[in-house]
């Protein structure tokens, strides 16, 4: 488990307003839980994003020197959650968790996968489950991950949660059912073969579809346009027929 010691003040102001002026100063606000109760809190930007990225990442136990007119002494705290702007990557807002040495904490921890298994040299696929496990342990305690070994994972196996065994001091929280790795089978030739042209196949019938269903709509539309000349063409040949024939005048 991995210590660093951070600096961070107190706030007496909070807001967007504020957050903002604190971002421009390269501080970035933050909040200390403790017991159910909170206190906003700034710190350097870069302190933060250093201890991020080291080995114990937000894993690491924080010696927390608080200075300010309110709440001024030293804390032992976690990161608890951060967020970053999806644009820059920047850091915009921390949440710290105060804890007590004695006492046992409740934290989520990655999985490492090693050892090459004896599944994948025979052709098989790794398939990742579950990405971390939540443990209780104690603050000193808490590991930077939990390495699992695939060695021995055959085509068709699978590892679970209660296949792990947990580091000392560490209690496994998470669903013993729960899967962590597993080894599918690879695919046939034949059957990749048959993905690949069932997909063009699919494709080819489409047009056709399309263009039969063109064909019956423009057939639909001639048939309104034929009829309407029909009744132009008979209009003319009604008229004469309708109309009485003058007779011949009598010779005198």
């Amino acid at each position: 488990m991995e210590r660093v010691a951070l600096t961070a003040l107190v706030r007496e102001k909070a807001g967007k307003g504020v957050a903002r002026g604190l971002r421009r100063e390269q501080r970035v606000p933050a909040v200390l839980y403790s017991h159910g109760k909170s206190m906003p809190i700034s710190m350097v930007s870069k302190d933060v994003t250093k201890v991020l990225n080291s080995e114990g990442g937000e894993h690491a136990l924080i010696n927390l020197k608080l200075e300010g007119a309110k709440g001024a002494g030293e804390h032992m705290a976690l990161i608890k959650d951060y967020q970053v702007d999806p644009l820059n990557g920047a850091l915009i807002h921390l949440d710290l968790m105060e804890v007590a040495m004695n006492e046992k904490v409740k934290i989520p921890v990655a999985v490492h996968i090693t050892g090459g298994s004896i599944g994948v040299k025979e052709g098989g696929i790794f398939q990742y489950g579950l990405r971390s496990l939540d443990v209780e342990c104690l603050p000193t305690q808490i590991p930077d991950s939990i390495e699992v070994d695939i060695t021995n994972l055959k085509i068709n196996e699978s590892l679970h949660v209660r296949d792990i065994a947990a580091p000392a001091g560490v209690r496994i929280l998470t669903d013993g059912d729960a899967t962590v790795a597993t080894i599918q089978p690879p695919i046939s030739a034949e059957k990749l073969e048959a993905m690949l042209s069932a997909a063009p196949a699919a494709e080819a019938g489409e047009p056709e579809v399309v263009g039969k269903k063109k064909e019956a709509e423009a057939e639909a539309a001639a048939a309104p346009a034929a009829g309407a000349k029909g009744k132009e063409a008979a209009a003319p040949a009604a008229k004469e027929a309708a109309a009485p024939k003058k007779e011949a005048a009598p010779k005198k």
